[in-house]
């Protein structure tokens, strides 16, 4: 019995190292969010997708960033149609840029992260709000000024759960 108590204690004084490390490794994992500050295409990490972020302002229509016309913000590429509304966005990139990192309005105001669709969007007193779905962005016009109140109180908390990169 004295023989296999000290097997026991010996293997386990060879474990415990190892698991330390092992819970020290999963520690750091679950730290780091896979969630990003910025919304980002998840196959050529440039912002909204590829889409200019100024012509939701400036066109009818959001139109396609080129590549040509790039510059880095905030950790992202962020792509525009053209050099025009490129220098635009240097100049104050935080008019232009959407809410919350691009993450989803509606879900913000209801304080939980939620990716975006750059496809589905509201310009609401000259700030870009995306949303995961069109029935969102109902839910965020049918009282506008309340849900981008409740999203700017909650995403300070839930940003700082967000990786920078």
């Amino acid at each position: 019995m004295k023989h296999i108590s000290k097997q026991i204690l010996t293997m386990l004084a060879l474990l415990l190292p190892l698991l330390g490390l092992f819970a020290a490794m999963v520690q750091t994992a679950h730290a780091q969010s896979v969630v990003s500050y910025i919304v980002a295409d998840p196959l050529t990490g440039v912002a909204l997708g590829g889409m200019d972020t100024v012509s939701y302002f400036t066109d009818p229509a959001p139109l396609k960033g080129l590549p040509e016309f790039e510059t880095e913000w905030m950790g992202a590429p962020w792509h525009f149609a053209n050099e025009a509304n490129l220098e635009i966005f240097k100049r104050s990139p935080e008019t232009y840029a959407p809410q919350y990192g691009g993450h989803g309005a509606m879900s913000m105001a209801r304080g939980f992260v939620s990716d975006s669709d750059p496809s589905i969007y509201a310009v609401f007193k000259q700030r870009l709000f995306l949303f995961y779905s069109a029935s969102n962005r109902e839910a965020f016009l049918l009282s506008p000024d309340a849900a981008a109140r409740q999203g700017q109180a909650n995403w300070p908390a839930l940003s700082k759960t967000l990786s920078t990169r």
